[in-house]
């Protein structure tokens, strides 16, 4: 057994189809599926049995699952050390969602670089709280920040709960705190219908009786905000990006009753790389501060 077939029987696991799989190991479907074979035979034990169009893992297959990823833990753990070292530079990859963004260049990002210098630090750019998740499910960030709820095959160590705000052009006659019952009839740019998001928002109209008059659907945040500029249609989004509105020249309402989502470092169920760690440390010390 080696690393790489660790590798395979990690991510078939964890996709719980050979197509997927295979796809964020940029190899080929037949080959991860001959490859896990070989491995069954060499260990004499079935790792995984056909359900369906997937795979799901068997009583035995779960422990070698298990120690699967502690070893390539302990792989990335030693390379971390290497990395802390300065023998080379290290790369942390964090997922964010475009609302997120800001908070984690203007605050995350200044206090844990500070203490870590040597460590480059990507940001990957994710569409919303799906791509956040995808993102670390196909090990394309160590890290990703967003507001929860997130599946529960990842970690969640929630940081702050920012408060959902609504973002209105001028002239708009309103009172600050807005009612929930004056969105009744409200002109609102809102996420596209079907996605997370737009379903939180619809359950949260369907609470208060209330019923917006759609303007624009789109996941695209400039598109809101155009909108907004536009005087076409209010949105509603999160406090941290109350600042843009303003210099936009927007105005930025509170709502009563209050509404707020928790945000949190996401990441998936294994140790983390060092570098990660010490991201988390330093995002929870400033939460607490």
């Amino acid at each position: 057994m080696n690393l790489q077939q660790l590798r395979y029987v990690v991510a078939t696991a964890e996709h719980r189809t050979m197509t997927d799989a295979a796809r964020s190991l940029y190899i080929a479907q037949p080959a991860l599926s001959r490859a896990i074979r070989d491995l069954e035979r060499e260990l004499g034990m079935t790792l995984f049995a056909r359900s369906g169009r997937g795979v799901v893992v068997t009583a035995q297959g779960r422990r070698v699952v298990k120690l699967a990823r502690e070893a390539l833990d302990a792989v990335h753990e030693i390379e971390g050390l290497a990395n802390h070292s300065g023998v080379s530079e290290a790369e942390l990859r964090i997922a964010s969602t475009p609302s997120l963004e800001a908070g984690l260049t203007g605050r995350l990002l200044p206090a844990y670089t500070a203490e870590h210098p040597g460590v480059r630090v990507q940001i990957v750019r994710c569409d919303g709280r799906e791509g956040v998740v995808t993102a670390i499910r196909d090990q394309r960030a160590d890290l990703g920040l967003t507001d929860l709820p997130v599946p529960a095959d990842l970690i969640t160590h929630p940081l702050e709960r920012q408060e959902i705000v609504l973002i209105s052009p001028p002239g708009l006659d309103l009172p600050n705190p807005v009612p929930m019952g004056k969105l009744h009839g409200m002109r609102l740019a809102l996420p596209a219908r079907g996605s997370t998001r737009r379903r939180e928002l619809d359950a949260m109209f369907g609470k208060y009786a209330v019923t917006p008059v759609v303007v624009l659907e789109t996941d695209e945040r400039n598109g809101w905000l155009n909108a907004v500029r536009a005087g076409q249609a209010s949105l509603l989004w999160y406090r941290g990006m109350a600042e843009q509105a303003g210099r936009a020249g927007l105005v930025v309402r509170s709502l009563e009753p209050a509404v707020r989502r928790v945000i949190a470092v996401v990441h998936a169920r294994r140790r983390l790389p060092l570098i990660a760690q010490d991201f988390l440390a330093t995002a929870e010390k400033g939460t607490a501060a």
